[in-house]
């Protein structure tokens, strides 16, 4: 069974098992009680799997892009959760998630862009070009401002406010399927922190 974290947005979780099926999953597209809602999302997807920690092989995380606070809970009890197990942490990017959820439906052909809400007046943007069994990534992720963004021409694009555990879960089993490689679940930042370590102060004799 795999184990799939996302917090890049709202926060959602899925249980799913070696074929794809799903277990279990809880989402909220709430982006400000990421803290509030991991633990009990959690307990409840592994309590309808009797023999988890038998039958865990990986947990899925999803890297972003995202805000710092949110992405940060997610990583952060997926790494907890794998070291408590012993397990890999499989660092996937969130907006691959999406993409491969609308491949599999039909819903993209040529290139396309999975879109997510970034704050401040922008937009995070990751283009992609229709493939399986992995999407493949033409432009990396970045920030656009909202008013300014406009697609290229035949340039789809898809802007959504969750990212479906349950489909990274699944991007996750096609890259090792493929024997694609994974990050090492760094997060996906996309502007720089608004705290800076200041110059230590000297201290006089």
């Amino acid at each position: 069974m795999i184990l799939a974290i996302d917090t890049s947005a709202g926060t959602s979780v899925a249980l799913l098992d070696e074929d794809g099926t799903v277990i279990a999953e809880r989402s909220t597209p709430d982006t400000r009680r990421h803290a509030e809602v991991i633990g009990p999302f959690l307990a409840e997807v592994l309590a309808a799997a009797p023999d988890v920690r038998g039958s865990l092989t990986a947990v899925a995380a999803g890297i972003g892009p995202g805000p710092f606070t949110g992405l940060r809970v997610g990583l952060a009890a997926a790494r907890v959760l794998a070291l408590g197990l012993g397990i890999p942490v499989l660092g996937v990017p969130s907006h691959e998630a999406v993409a491969l959820r609308l491949l599999v439906a039909g819903e993209v052909a040529g290139r396309f862009a999975v879109v997510t809400d970034a704050r401040r007046r922008e937009v995070a943007v990751t283009v992609y070009i229709a493939a399986l069994p992995i999407p493949a990534e033409a432009e990396p992720a970045h920030l656009v401002e909202r008013l300014a963004f406009a697609p290229a021409p035949g340039l789809t694009v898809h802007e959504v406010a969750e990212i479906p555990a349950v489909w990274l879960a699944r991007a996750a089993q096609a890259r090792s399927a493929a024997g694609a490689s994974f990050s090492d679940a760094a997060p996906l930042y996309l502007r720089a922190p608004d705290v800076t370590l200041a110059a230590p102060k000297r201290v006089s004799a």
